[in-house]
């Protein structure tokens, strides 16, 4: 009976493991090649993962929300019809081994990704509730440590996202052991201050849970909506934030794109948005000021090449993600718009990888879809300033014309840019703004498309 076996993928570079959200066929369900097996989630993306051969799916190695890592063996596929499908937990002997570790048990030349005693580490120690993220390595130190969850989420991480490294759990443990103990007075009157010791180190009490009215309903945020609020709050700790505006005038723009829009979705079954049109002035305004381009590394100034714009885009849960156009400079207004409709249908449809979401340089994000004439957006670390584009609206405005000033109805639009005051000072985020507002008004009507 010939077996496949599904492996974890490697969703990115960086990407050293993976989150198990749900399996969309169970044990004993037949299969399609590239048909949806189950979904995974990275601290980047959440992906769908396809069947990597038509059959039927008679094991499962692990369940929803268990963490793997990658190169695992996650499921085995049998390519015979008739194949009799196993349980979908395995036994207690079987469920700690994966098929590479029972060769490397038996003493072939591979060894297993994950060996027996690694996966049951990984499943003591990682927190069921906890809204940080750990690698496999860090839960095994913590696990055989004995350091709980409440411990392990207070210890300061100095890698990427605040995350804690192996050198800042190894450091906190050589700390803790190198503690004296410390006396604490009982409150018996019987008892000396010598009777009871501790640890200086002590285990923060559980929260007890509040009474809650009927007139209220506590929802849980989803795996989302924590990694958007930790990367929301920890670029306002790393960067102090300064925002400017400017009023432009997009006329032109409009009429241009009310005049080709019919013929651009006939020829290419797609819209143009505005969207590709505001990058474009992004970019040109970008190689005029470089130095918006940029990340801080500590004392460090990291001067980007490379021209890769976020654009933030809204799920249909609600929450926000922002995929990745690289190398904006290099695409034609045309290359912007297949690149922007194409992300967003990727994002709509949660078909978005790791590659998709990560490399960007400078972000762009559009708070007049929702009916807002103006914003003040939270920086997307490790990138300095991000701007905001808000509604098209008719306003009256002064026209200079070769007869005088006259007062005529204008389509306008506000721009506000954020930026870090670190290395972006007024001068050089206030000129890098009015240029894009200016590349906006100079907008070549002409142009085809």
């Amino acid at each position: 009976m010939a077996q496949i076996e599904v492996l974890m993928p490697k969703m990115g570079e960086s990407i050293i493991e993976a989150t198990i959200i749900q399996w969309s066929k169970q044990v004993g369900d037949t299969i399609e090649y590239e048909e949806t097996l189950l979904e995974i989630a990275t601290d980047k993306v959440d992906s769908e993962i396809p069947s990597p051969a038509e059959g039927v799916l008679v094991k499962t190695f692990f369940n929803a929300d268990d963490v793997v890592a990658v190169g695992t063996v996650i499921g085995l596929i049998s390519t015979e019809t008739e194949a009799t499908p196993e349980t979908n937990k395995p036994s207690e002997a079987s469920a700690t081994i994966t098929p590479q570790a029972e060769m490397a048990t038996n003493g072939g030349s591979e060894q297993a990704p994950v060996s027996a005693v690694k996966i049951e580490v990984e499943k003591a120690a990682r927190p069921s509730q906890s809204q940080r993220f750990y690698t496999p390595l860090v839960r095994s130190i913590a696990a055989k440590e004995n350091i709980d969850i409440a411990t392990l989420d207070s210890i300061e991480g100095t890698g990427t996202d605040n995350r804690v490294t192996k050198s800042d759990i190894l450091a906190f443990v050589a700390n803790q052991k190198n503690e004296v103990t410390t006396v604490r007075p009982s409150i018996s009157t019987a008892a000396t201050p010598n009777t009871i010791t501790e640890k200086a180190a002590i285990t923060p009490p559980k929260k007890v849970a509040q009474s809650i009215s009927g007139g209220m309903e506590i929802i849980e945020m989803d795996r989302t909506r924590r990694l958007i609020a930790d990367h929301m709050v920890r670029s306002k700790q790393i960067a102090p934030h300064v925002t400017s505006f400017v009023e432009v005038d997009v006329t032109d723009i409009v009429n241009w794109r009310n005049g080709v829009k019919d013929d651009f979705k006939a020829k290419n079954q797609e819209n143009i948005t505005f969207t590709p049109i505001f990058i474009e002035a992004v970019v040109k305004a970008i190689k005029d000021f470089p130095l918006i381009n940029v990340s801080v590394e500590g004392t460090n100034i990291l001067v980007k090449k490379a021209i890769n714009v976020g654009m933030a885009t809204a799920l249909p849960s609600g929450n926000l993600i922002v995929p990745v156009i690289k190398d904006a400079d290099q695409l034609s207004l045309f290359g912007l718009t297949k690149q922007v409709n194409q992300l967003a249908q990727k994002a709509r449809t949660n078909q978005l990888k790791p590659q998709d979401v990560q490399g960007g340089t400078f972000t762009l994000t559009n708070v007049g879809t929702f009916g807002n004439v103006m914003g003040t957006p939270i920086i997307n670390q490790p990138q300095v300033a991000i701007l905001s584009v808000g509604k098209i609206q008719k306003k009256p405005a002064v026209l200079e014309t070769e007869y005088g000033d006259v007062i005529a109805v204008r389509q306008m639009m506000f721009l506000s840019l954020s930026y870090d005051h670190r290395v972006v000072d007024g001068m050089l985020g206030g000129s890098f703004l009015r240029r894009v507002g200016d590349y906006l008004e100079q907008f070549d009507t002409t142009q085809k498309i």
